[in-house]
This record gives structure tokens, sequence and C-alpha cells, in this order.
């Protein structure tokens, strides 16, 4: 009957250097982020009105509608209502 681990050294000598060939590659990755975070923080800055990016406005409110207009909307309202039972009932 043969050994389980037949060779557990090379094995491990093969982890370790993916192991410090991930470390690299993440080490180039942040740098690259680091580089496209400061392109991006570049190029928001050119929309800017008055130091603010478009993105950062406050949501504008509602204005408020008057009585008479929200009695004229009701009053059209009413009158698309009624053609539309007018039409209903000569179908």
């Amino acid at each position: 009957m043969g050994c389980y681990n037949a060779c557990p050294r090379g094995i491990m000598t093969n982890l370790t250097g993916v192991v410090r060939q991930l470390q690299k590659e993440r080490q180039r990755v942040h740098g690259e982020m680091e580089r496209l975070d400061a392109a991006l923080a570049a190029l928001g800055s050119l929309g800017a009105v008055d130091g603010r990016s478009k993105g950062s406005r406050a949501p504008r409110t509602r204005r408020p509608m008057s009585a008479a207009a929200r009695r004229k909307i009701a009053a059209a309202q009413r009158a698309r209502w009624a053609k539309w039972k007018k039409n209903k009932g000569n179908k």
C-alpha cells in the first residue's frame, strides 16, 4: 500500500507560489482602482456648477397647487368620466 500524501512539500510550495501571485495581483488591482477613482473624481468635477456636481443636487420639493387649479382639474376629470360613461351606454 502506498503513501496517502506522496508529495506534501511540492503541493505546499505550489500553494505558496499561488498565494504570492494572488497578492501581487491584488496590489496591482488596488493601484488601478486608485487611478480610476482619481480619474472619476477629476471628470466629476468638470461638470460641477458652483462647486457641486450634477448628482449632488437636493431633491426638488413639489409646489403647492392652488384650490382653483384643483377645481379645474377635478371638473376636467368629471367631464372625462361623464363622456366615458355616456359612450359606454351606447355600445
